[in-house]
């Protein structure tokens, strides 16, 4: 049985030190997708459409995973990789302390060797087991290429994230670049290293990223 070790290959893009800013340049990659939005007056916590659709995506991610695993032919084994999350608004107004104009893609990377034929059959039986859910509908690969970033780990709770972003301007403006998100239409980028439904808030870890460009004159 073939072994992709996602961790490792990509450890230099989801490992980085607590506290501390670097620029990455991320490739493009594979991803199993699905999108959505916040509702009004809600956040990701509260908002019932960003658990259904965090439970497929999730409920896709493993059941490909063990369908790859079980294969007659050319098995192969992989992790299921962290969740991740790609955040806008329509008015390209982002803000971190205002979660419930976010819109979202929902994200988990994929090994190179995942096709749309075999989300097909994993989709099929996700279906057959749990029946034909309206989010299964919006399920998707998708290859991203998120290029010049710059990222921190953040520890703690996800309302203290505007705490560890705070010096991003500084850091970016040493090599004379720029954040991309918000007006420019970059997406913030959050990586969820950590189980929020098992791990003291204290000490979650999520990586924060933005997409970074040169500063004009």
């Amino acid at each position: 049985m073939e072994t992709v070790d996602l961790k490792r290959q990509w450890r230099h893009l989801y490992a980085p030190k607590p506290g501390r800013f670097e620029l990455v340049d991320v490739p493009e990659q594979l991803f199993l997708a699905i999108d959505g939005r916040i509702e009004p007056g809600s956040s990701p916590g509260t908002s019932d459409g960003f658990a259904a659709a965090t439970g497929a995506l999730y409920g896709l991610a493993y059941t490909l995973k063990f369908t790859f695993k079980k294969r007659t032919e050319a098995p192969v084994d992989y992790p299921v990789m962290p969740l991740e999350g790609r955040w806008w608004t329509d008015d390209g107004r982002f803000e971190l302390a205002r979660p419930d104009n976010w819109v979202y893609t929902l994200a988990i990377l994929l090994p190179g060797v995942v096709g749309e034929a075999d989300v097909a059959t994993a989709l099929a039986a996700l279906r057959a087991k749990r029946g034909d859910r309206p989010e299964f509908a919006g399920l998707r690969l998708e290859h991203f290429t998120e290029g010049r970033s710059a990222q921190v780990m953040h520890i703690g709770p996800y309302a203290t994230e505007p705490e560890s972003m705070e010096g991003l301007p500084e850091f970016l403006a040493t090599d004379g670049l720029v954040d991309l998100v918000g007006a420019s239409g970059g997406k913030h980028h959050e990586i969820y290293l950590s189980d929020p439904g098992r791990t003291d808030p204290a000490k979650l870890k999520t990586i924060l990223r933005h997409p970074v460009g040169p500063s004009t004159p």
